[in-house]
């Protein structure tokens, strides 16, 4: 077997991953590729119900910290980064890979979405990265990277994806911000932004398969990006192979971006 290059490999990096919900999960996939060049893993679920179809996969991968994780508990954040400081000492990498709307700003136009419900879908999907960042700086004391997933939604009007269009933008935003903030502690931040893939969370967006039938058809490569594409690229993103980017939105799509 060959060795990894040294601007591949992450060998006693340590690398925390939010938002797996099941084995079809984009960031399932992504723990897979991060375990691959070497990473020690910790991963979150977020609740008693999701712990045992996040357990058996965090633990197959061989995860050295699992700990629960639902950003509307106060608390919870600042507890899994207690974890990661008491366990670990320091984090190499950070994957933010939720995002949540209540079910009614999915069915109604974005003209009619309720404060409340959108105050909700910004904090959880999109604050949150920006809580977990903070967390994160001061145990990147080495240097870093942090990404979350977006999604085309964020650049265009797609009519399916609704209010969590303008909520990713204002992430893709985020990501551009703290790149600047966190340059200075040689800390690099990213979005990666996949076409649609059917995920658990895919499947609450009202016209989804729209989306996928769109996709199909107009994506150059004629195809859907697999969960396993995207995870590569967040590997990559995470080793020294990235060194000189910060501040991207990477698509991982099949082109359709290009064309959609």
């Amino acid at each position: 077997m060959h060795e990894l290059p040294p601007w591949l490999d992450l060998t006693g990096r340590r690398a925390l991953v939010i938002g797996i919900a099941n084995d079809h999960s984009i960031a399932y996939g992504c723990a897979q590729m991060l375990t691959a060049l070497g990473a020690d893993l910790g991963v979150t679920y977020l609740n008693a119900k999701a712990e045992p179809h996040v357990r058996p996969l965090a633990e197959a991968l061989g995860a050295s910290l699992i700990a629960p994780l639902d950003v509307e508990v106060p608390g919870q954040l600042e507890a899994v980064f207690d974890q990661v400081r008491t366990q670990w000492g320091r984090l190499d990498f950070l994957l933010h890979a939720i995002a949540f709307a209540p079910r009614d700003c999915l069915h109604e136009r974005v003209l009619d979405c309720q404060w409340s419900n959108f105050q909700r879908a910004m904090d959880v999907s999109c604050h949150s990265f920006v809580r977990a960042a903070r967390q994160a700086e001061p145990l990147m004391d080495r240097g870093g990277a942090i990404v979350t997933l977006s999604y085309y939604g964020a650049e265009k009007a797609v009519p399916e994806y609704k209010v969590m269009g303008p909520v990713k933008a204002a992430l893709e935003s985020f990501v551009r911000y703290l790149a600047l903030e966190l340059a200075q502690r040689k800390v690099r931040v990213y979005a990666v932004s996949p076409g649609p893939i059917r995920t658990r969370a895919a499947g609450g967006i009202p016209g989804f398969e729209a989306l996928v039938e769109h996709a199909l058809d107009r994506a150059p490569l004629r195809r859907l990006a697999l969960s396993e594409e995207v995870g590569r690229v967040v590997a990559v993103l995470a080793a020294d192979a990235a060194g000189g980017m910060t501040g991207n939105t990477i698509h991982v799509d099949a082109g359709y971006h290009t064309v959609g």
